[in-house]
Formats: C-alpha cells, structure tokens, sequence
C-alpha cells in the first residue's frame, strides 16, 4: 500500500520538508493536521506521511525502516507506540530528556545524522508552567508509569516536585521508573505508591495511564480521593474532558487538560523537523477541532 500523505503544494522557491509518522494504528492521530495546519500559515512547503506497518509494507526491522525513510529523503519522524524505546540503538545522538526518559518520540535526519528527542518531556513541562503556574509541588501522585509516565515523571521532577509517588496496576512497573527517578534526582525526590489512597495525602494528580481515554473510559482512581485543595492534569486529550478531569473541575480542584501536552510535544517537534517556531493557533484549532 502507498504511504498516506498530507502534502501542500506552496512556493517551490523553498525546499519541501518531509516527515512521518512512525507508529501502529495510527489513522486517528491529530500531529499530522496540526504540523500542515502550521506549514500552511507559515508558507513553507511540507508533507507529512503516516507510516504504519499494519496498513502498509515496511521493512520488518526498526533499523531498515528507518535507513529506509532517510534514503528517501524524510526530514525526520515523529515516533509513536511501539517503536519509541525500539528505535534508541539506531539514532546517533540522544537529546538529555531522550536520555532520561530511555525513550524517543522525535527523529531529526541531518547531514548524515540520527538525532533522538522526546517532546513529551518539554510537552508536558511547558503545558504544567503556562497552565497551572501557582500549582503546590510538595508532593505529587502520578498514576501510570509507562513510556508516557516516564517522560511526565522527568517532567514533574524537573519543574520542582518535592516528592512524586508513582502509582500502576503493575507495581513492577512503578518500581523500575521509581528506580530511574531516584538515581537521577536523588532518594528522597520518589517514592512507590501501592496503594492509590495516597492520592488522598497529595497537593497534586498526573494521570499518565489511558484510562480516560475514548477506546478506554472510566477514572484512573476513585473519585472520592479527590478533594477541592487539589490541582488534577490529565494526559489524555482524547476526549479533552476526561472523566477525572470532569470530577476534579466539579469539586472546584485546578485542572490541567492533556490538550496542553499534546500541542506542545508537537510545537517542540516541528521548531525541530522546520528551525521555526509553528504558528500555535493553528496548531490548537486542529487538535480542539470535533470530528
């Protein structure tokens, strides 16, 4: 099958910057709207692919994939489940919030060179300072501590969280970023929560699990562990209003919407992929945009 692509045809006076979408099941995604939606704004000459092997031949390997899209000519990638970790070996510089995380979602192609990013990292930190800026960051609960935890936990400790207790289904998985988190910002700034009641002890709520999510509703925790003294983020920004969200706004609690996350992560992306800053409204009407 041919690779689905948004393109523009503007002035040909500028070069054409190509990039994609690595991911599986990856039709209903937003980022390739909002990058055109900005392109457009600003005249520059851009076309945006998804590439998807479940609807799509690519080479069976991560690493031939992405020779693959650089013999072609691709700009860069954004890189989606379940390639984010899969695709580490293969680029040749790690930026430091890649690094830390142990994740990419971002992939520059320059002069000969693979450059790794994660713009979940500055994504969620530039939505938690422009949204929530008189927010209490003693002590914090994140709830989901997957790839997308791991970039979220970074971010919160890096914006001054005093403690962040970690919390998942599978305390495994709390146990090892909360091993990550310790060795880089010390043993007294993370903590396991076993028990989600915590939340009751907390200043802040991050939700980074997908529950919330259209294909998965429902809350994250019980709606009476939260209390109004609290702020709540969310990361899910499909549907913008989550259920937690939706039950923290009604008990007067400060909230923060995945919306911010996921337009930031790719105003972040596309400053990389283009060297210019995106136009953000574009960028906002296409993600808030109903279907």
């Amino acid at each position: 099958m041919a690779i689905a692509t948004h393109k523009d045809p503007l002035d040909e006076g500028l070069r054409k910057i190509r990039v994609g979408l690595l991911g599986k099941g990856i039709a209903a995604s937003r980022t390739p709207g909002m990058h055109m939606a900005s392109a457009r704004a600003l005249g520059v000459p851009y076309q945006y692919d998804f590439l998807d092997p479940l609807e799509m031949t690519l080479p069976d390997k991560v690493d031939q994939i992405l020779d693959q899209v650089e013999a072609q000519g691709y700009d860069g990638l954004n890189v989606t489940y379940p390639f984010k970790q899969a695709v580490i070996p293969h680029v040749d510089d790690l930026s430091k919030a890649a690094r830390a995380v142990g994740a990419i979602n971002t992939i520059v192609f320059r002069d000969g060179r693979r450059y790794g990013h994660n713009t979940d990292y500055w994504g969620f930190g530039t939505s938690l300072r422009l949204g929530l800026p008189d927010a209490v960051l003693t002590r914090v609960i994140l709830l989901g501590a997957g790839g997308a935890g791991g970039a979220v936990a970074q971010a919160l400790l890096d914006a001054g969280v005093g403690t962040l207790l970690v919390h998942d289904p599978e305390v495994a998985k709390a146990q090892e970023l909360v091993a990550i988190l310790q060795a880089r910002f010390g043993a007294a700034r993370a903590a396991v929560a076993e028990d989600v009641a915590m939340a009751r002890e907390v200043d802040g709520i991050v939700n980074a699990s997908p529950v919330g999510m259209t294909k998965l509703p429902g809350c994250p925790l019980p709606k009476t562990l939260l209390s109004a003294r609290q702020w709540v983020a969310d990361i899910v920004y499909f549907p913008p209003e989550t259920e937690l969200l939706a039950a923290a706004r009604a008990l007067g609690c400060a909230v923060l919407p995945g919306t911010g996350m996921a337009l930031y992560q790719a105003v972040r992306a596309f400053e990389l992929f283009s060297g210019r800053a995106p136009d953000l409204d574009e960028m906002k009407a296409v993600l808030l945009a109903s279907d």
